[in-house]
């Protein structure tokens, strides 16, 4: 709901931009944003509110996971690659060419439908699930129902992030995939005894997230790495960015979007982060 208020503003105030500027000429301009779906309704709801001050200025967005945002932007085919995962932890990649610009840190959360019984599980119990040595909700003190895992499909950096945290050196079962965090959301909504994984900012009333060793999924866990399901939401670009798209990246780094929309969306500005994590993993105090 937080989202559609906030495109229904943002509608309303670039329709007022556009009357005011009646009978006057304007320069089109565009650039395209593809890649993390995790990133999406962020980049989304920056976009239309960048494009509501400046007339004439669009941001394009799309999804796809973050996969094809780095090999979007590694091929120069884009002029922003969206990823929840460095450069570096994808194949294929000449990292070294791009410049990362880490716009915010999103918590990720094991989601299931409503009903389990099953409000709370160990992080070995969540392995054990997903690698299928757990098969019904009865197992963990829940209902006499059986586990559907659902999985995001490869080359999501949701997916990569998820598995590199709770299953380690372990692998998946084989299960239903899905490209997009929305739809993801859906079907477990309306499936029983369904269990995925989907970023803070996809949770809904539709579905149950659980908490992990009594840890909440919340952002203020995620700060302290209390919660270490998490990732940096980065946007990439092939070379240093130049017009629009520096324009773009230094709106998204701007306190009103840093400390305004960020937060309305339940993602977390860099500057709240406690500690910093690298591309190993390795966490250090923020100085």
């Amino acid at each position: 709901m937080k989202l559609k208020k906030i495109k229904l503003l943002l509608t309303l105030a670039g329709l007022m931009l556009v009357a005011t500027a009646c009978g006057e000429v304007v320069d089109e301009e565009s650039i395209t944003a593809v890649g993390s779906s995790a990133m999406q309704p962020l980049v989304e709801a920056a976009g239309e509110q960048y494009s509501a001050e400046n007339l004439g200025k669009f941001i394009n967005v799309q999804g796809g996971g973050s996969g094809t945002g780095l090999s979007q932007i590694d091929a120069g085919a884009v002029d922003i690659g969206n990823s929840d995962i460095f450069a570096e932890e994808s194949g294929g990649i000449d990292a070294d060419k791009l410049v990362d610009h880490r716009i915010a840190v999103v918590g990720i959360t094991p989601i299931v439908t409503p009903g389990t019984g099953v409000t709370d599980v160990t992080l070995e119990e969540l392995r054990d699930i997903f690698t299928g040595k757990i098969t019904n909700w009865a197992e963990l003190g829940g209902k006499d129902l059986p586990i559907t895992v659902l999985n995001r499909a490869s080359g999501s950096g949701t997916r990569a992030t998820f598995e590199q945290w709770v299953l380690g050196d372990e692998k998946s079962i084989v299960s239903q995939e899905q490209e997009s965090s929305g739809t993801v959301r859906q079907i477990v909504a309306n499936t029983p005894g369904t269990i995925s994984y989907v970023a803070f900012s996809y949770v809904t009333d539709e579905v149950e997230a659980l908490s992990i060793n009594v840890v909440e999924p919340t952002n203020e866990n995620v700060q302290n790495n209390d919660w270490i399901i998490w990732s940096y939401e980065h946007m990439y670009t092939n070379g240093e960015p130049e017009g629009l798209t520096k324009d773009f990246l230094d709106y998204m780094l701007s306190e009103d979007v840093q400390q305004t929309l960020i937060q309305a969306l339940d993602y977390i500005p860099i500057s709240n982060m406690k500690i910093e994590r690298d591309v190993e993993g390795n966490t250090t105090p923020v100085q």
